[in-house]
């Protein structure tokens, strides 16, 4: 699959988010030494929720999403992008246009 179809596919974007938020979260607990049934008495849900957001197996609602960010002490920060100015940004060639801009300005 090339590039251009991965970032228009929704699977991609939930996959990138539902890892995100593990990786937060396997933080947040590591830091504050918490197993997963402590985290979730925290969070006042089940050890099984907690179990599936690490495994990547909840899809969560946004609703759910926000609460578990702030929950970690983290404020979700979503921002939307155009594909093409994301497809652009990926593109090698462009790190090198902009390197080269910004040491030519630095000169100019």
């Amino acid at each position: 699959m090339k590039r251009e179809e991965l970032i228009q596919s929704k699977e991609y974007w939930l996959a990138k988010l539902q890892i995100d938020l593990f990786n937060e979260v396997q933080a947040y607990m590591k830091a504050n030494n918490l197993n997963r049934t402590q985290f979730a008495q925290k969070l006042g849900v089940s050890k099984g929720y907690v179990s599936q957001v690490l495994n990547g197996d909840a899809d969560h609602r946004l609703s759910k999403f926000v609460e578990l960010s702030l929950a970690i002490g983290l404020c979700p920060n979503v921002s939307f992008v155009k594909i093409d100015d994301l497809l652009h940004r990926d593109n090698p060639l462009y790190h090198d246009i902009t390197l080269h801009d910004v040491e030519k300005s630095k000169i100019g």
